[in-house]
Formats: C-alpha cells, sequence, structure tokens
C-alpha cells in the first residue's frame, strides 16, 4: 500500500474511531494502525515504524511522554492529540509537529496532519525548527485567550440546569453512554464519555484509577489491599472503589508523592 504510515495512540475507542474517519479523507494516508496503551503504542511503534504518530497525553500505563522517553530512536512526527491543553509547551519540548486539543475541528487537523507529512518527509532540521517555533507562537496565543469556563460541569436536573464546581465533584462512574458524577449526598447523569468528561478538568486534581472510575485526589483517603494484589480506594464518603490493574502504578506514585 502507498502512502505515509499512521498510528493513533488513544485509550478511548470513540476518539481512535474518530481520528482514522478524518485520517482516510487524505489521500496521502496509507496504512493506519491503532494502539490504546503505552504498552501497546509502544510495541508498535517498533514493530510498524509510522511516519506519523497521532498521541493522546493521559492512557492506561502512563502519559504520552513516557512513551517518547521510552523510544531509543527513529521517533516519527509527533502530532499530541488531547484535551489537555496546559501539558501543551512540554509537548513541544519532545519535539511535537503540532499539537491538536479535542473536540477537533476539521479545519485545524488537516493543518495539524499537512505539518506532519512535511515534517515525516522532510530532511531539512531548519525549516522543521522554524515550523515549530511558528506552531509554539500560536499555541501560546490560543492558549492565553481561553477560559476557565472550558472545564465548568452543567447537569440538567428535570427542567433546570446545574452547575457543578470542580472542587464538590468526589469521583466519576461510567455507566455505558453516560458518566455519574457523585458530590456529597447526591449524583448525576451527564451522556457523556468518561474519557472526554475527565479531559475537560483539571488533571492535577483527579487521578483515574479504573477504566469505569476517576476519583478527586483529595477525596482518596485510604488504599487498602484486596485478593490478588489488588487494591482498594477509600474516598471521603466512605465510598470503596476497586483500582484496576493498569492504573496501579499511578495510584501508587501518587502516594510516593505525599
Amino acid at each position: 500500500m502507498s502512502g505515509l504510515t499512521i498510528l493513533v495512540a488513544d485509550d478511548e475507542p470513540l476518539a481512535r474511531r474518530r481520528l482514522i474517519r478524518q485520517l482516510k479523507k487524505l489521500d496521502w494516508v496509507g496504512r493506519v494502525e491503532e494502539s490504546a496503551d503505552v504498552a501497546q503504542t509502544l510495541r508498535q511503534l517498533r514493530a510498524i515504524g509510522p511516519d506519523i504518530l497521532l498521541l493522546d497525553i493521559q492512557m492506561p500505563g502512563g502519559s504520552g511522554f513516557d512513551v517518547l522517553q521510552q523510544m531509543e530512536r527513529d521517533l516519527p512526527a509527533i502530532v499530541f492529540v488531547t484535551a489537555f491543553d496546559h501539558y501543551a509547551l512540554r509537548a513541544f519540548e519532545v519535539n511535537a509537529v503540532d499539537y491538536l486539543t479535542k473536540p477537533i475541528d476539521a479545519e485545524r487537523f488537516a493543518v495539524a496532519l499537512e505539518r506532519a507529512r512535511v515534517a515525516a518527509v522532510s530532511c531539512d532540521r531548519a525549516d522543521r525548527l522554524a515550523e515549530l517555533q511558528e506552531v509554539i507562537a500560536s499555541l501560546k496565543r490560543e492558549l492565553n485567550g481561553r477560559s476557565r469556563q472550558d472545564a465548568e460541569l452543567w447537569v440538567k436536573v428535570r427542567d433546570e440546569h446545574l452547575r457543578i464546581a470542580e472542587d464538590e465533584i468526589i469521583r466519576l462512574q461510567a455507566e455505558r453512554d453516560y458518566v455519574r458524577i457523585h458530590v456529597a449526598g447526591a449524583s448525576y447523569l451527564l451522556h457523556e464519555t468518561l474519557t472526554a468528561l475527565g479531559q475537560r478538568l483539571a488533571c492535577d486534581a483527579f487521578i483515574r484509577i479504573h477504566r469505569s472510575t476517576i476519583v478527586r485526589r483529595s477525596a482518596l483517603v485510604r488504599l487498602r489491599p484486596a485478593p490478588f494484589a489488588a487494591w482498594i480506594a477509600v474516598l471521603v464518603d466512605g465510598t470503596e472503589c476497586r483500582v484496576g490493574r493498569t492504573y496501579a502504578s499511578s495510584v501508587r506514585t501518587l502516594l510516593c508523592k505525599r
């Protein structure tokens, strides 16, 4: 198959499908592969050697930055695709070609992929550096103009809409196509995926402990061992949540920092 090879690394299946759908509209794209966590992404990178990597930042088993740190050489052209805009400058420190924030605009996606295509086929490092500096300047302007209102959560309760402050949230629980938002003494359903909703919140205030559970860090009061080397997280409201195996290391890292 002719064309460039692209690897889409994102833990959310719906997000991967959307990106792949957009990629198939580009006539210069050849092979497209996908991965859902850090370990699988590393295996795919080493096995297929893609020309371009579309990389989420928060994934099971670590982060997009962990992926790059474990790659010894021959990195592809990198485009970060994530809702965490405050990671942007660090993304460019590892020579990302561009940085897309979710939800992704189709025209912005096309621009980012064209930059990645040029970077993948170009041997002129000076041109690539100049392009990178231009993207950084543009991104800084974009981030400075953003409002924290993007992270506000509004839920419909009967005929009204209720605003939930981030510091009121105890945990987020996936329920099929919805997320149940738990606060003290109440819970509310929101029609959104857990990953998408979690990415709208300040990542330094929340931690994912299971594929179906995100908790506020300050609401985590105790961890106790469970059978088969598992852990149970006890929250401030007395709720007990199982810690998934792929998220156990990040939870332990959090404890070490305290």
